[in-house]
C-alpha cells in the first residue's frame, strides 16, 4: 500500500520511528526548503512489518498537466525499516510505478544519504544511482584523541593558534543570527557560489528553532576586539552531526576560525555520544578547495550518490527535444531532468 503524508504530525511520527533519519527528512526542513510550486511530500509504501519512506519534493511543469520531482538541498533518499529477505521488490517497484504514472510524474532527482544503508537496494530497477563525489566525515566513536591524531600537522598549528585568539561560544539567535548571515553570504560570495546558496532571513532563522531536529549556532569572538569573526550551523539528528552552513571574516581569513569551530563541535558532539560528524564534500560535489579543507581533519570518506528515473519515457522525450531542439542528444545532456535546463550549475 502507498499513501501520500502530508500532515506534519503524521509525518514527524513515520520518519522519528527510523533510528538513522536526519534531519534533511524532516517535514520543517521541507517545508523550508520548497520553492514557489514544489509540494513537499511523503511517500509511504507498507508491505507486511516492512515500511519504506521516500522524502520528496513535486513540481508543476509548466504549460503542462504533468508533474516531476526533486529533492532537499542536501542529503535526503529513501529511508527503510525491518526490510528482509522476504520483502518483495517487484511488487514494490509495481505499485511504486503506478502511484507515479497516476500522479503524471514524469521523472524524478534525488540526492542520496551517505550514511543510511539499504538506499540503493530499494531504487533498484528505478532509473540509476550514481557517484558524484565523496563526502569527509568524523568518526565520532573513536576516542578524542585519535580523532586529532588524524588531523592534519598543519590542521593542529592553525587550531592550536586560534584557540589562543578566539573562544567559541553557542550563539544566542537575538544577538547573533544577524552575524551569521552577514559572513556566511560574505563567504557564498568569496567562493562564486550561485543564487540558489542563498537563503532568506527567515529560513536562517525557522531552520534554527525547529523541534523537528536539535540545532546549534556556533560563534568564533576574537578575544582581543570581541568581534564576531566566525560562525557556523550544525543540525543533529539520530546518530548524526551534519556541518550546514557557515561563514567567515574576510578580515580574519588567515586565521580560519572556521577550523576551531568544526574542531569544538567535534568535541562536543563527542561527549554528547553522537556517531558520525559529517562535513561534508566540496563546492558541487568537486574535490576542490572546500574539500580539502574538509580532508584536513580526515582521510574518512563516503561517497556521495545522486538517483536520476526517467519515470515516462515519452513524455520526458517530448519535452526535452521541445525545450533544447530536436537536434540535441539526450543521452549526451548532463542536466537532469533536461526540459528544466537553463544553463545554470544543478544544485548539489
Amino acid at each position: 500500500m502507498i499513501e501520500i503524508i502530508k500532515d506534519k504530525n503524521t509525518w514527524k511520527e513515520q520518519v522519528d520511528m527510523v533510528p538513522n533519519s536526519d534531519f534533511y527528512h524532516t517535514y520543517d526542513y521541507h517545508q523550508l526548503s520548497k520553492n514557489d510550486g514544489e509540494d513537499p511530500v511523503l511517500i509511504h509504501y507498507v508491505d507486511g512489518s516492512t515500511s519504506l519512506l521516500i522524502p520528496l519534493l513535486f513540481r508543476n511543469i509548466e504549460d503542462t498537466d504533468y508533474k516531476d520531482a526533486t529533492s532537499v538541498y542536501g542529503y535526503a533518499g529513501p529511508l527503510v525499516q525491518n526490510i528482509g529477505e522476504s520483502f518483495n521488490f517487484e511488487d514494490f517497484r509495481n505499485e511504486f510505478n503506478a502511484f507515479l504514472h497516476d500522479h503524471k510524474i514524469v521523472s524524478i532527482f534525488s540526492r542520496l544519504h551517505p550514511f543510511i544503508p539499504n538506499q540503493e537496494i530499494i531504487l533498484s530497477g528505478l532509473g540509476e544511482v550514481s557517484t558524484l563525489g565523496r563526502v569527509v566525515y568524523i568518526d565520532l566513536k573513536d576516542p578524542l584523541e585519535i580523532q586529532r591524531a588524524k588531523y592534519n600537522r598543519r590542521l593542529k598549528t592553525y587550531i592550536n593558534k586560534c584557540r589562543r585568539t578566539c573562544t567559541v561560544i553557542e550563539g544566542d539567535l537575538d544577538q547573533h543570527l544577524d552575524d551569521f548571515i552577514r559572513l556566511y553570504h560574505q563567504n557564498m560570495r568569496r567562493v562564486g557560489a550561485g543564487d540558489n546558496y542563498f537563503f532568506t532571513n527567515e529560513y536562517y532563522r525557522k531552520v534554527l528553532t525547529s523541534s523537528d531536529y536539535k540545532s546549534e549556532l556556533s560563534i568564533c569572538i576574537h578575544n582581543e576586539t570581541q568581534e564576531v569573526i566566525a560562525a557556523s550551523m550544525f543540525m543533529k539528528k539520530g546518530n548524526i552531526v551534519q556541518y550546514h552552513l557557515s561563514g567567515l571574516s574576510e578580515d580574519h581569513f588567515e586565521l580560519n576560525p572556521i577550523k576551531l569551530i568544526l574542531d569544538e563541535m567535534r568535541i562536543k558532539s563527542t561527549n554528547e555520544g553522537y556517531e558520525i560528524f559529517n562535513l561534508g564534500g566540496g563546492l558541487g560535489s568537486n574535490e576542490d578547495s572546500l574539500f580539502r579543507f574538509k580532508s584536513g581533519f580526515s582521510k574518512t570518506f563516503e561517497e556521495f550518490k545522486t538517483w536520476k528515473y526517467i519515470v515516462n519515457e515519452q513524455v520526458y522525450r517530448e519535452l526535452s527535444l521541445n525545450r533544447l531542439g530536436d537536434d540535441y542528444n539526450l543521452n549526451e545532456v548532463s542536466f537532469f531532468p533536461a526540459y528544466r535546463f537553463q544553463n545554470k550549475v544543478e544544485k548539489v
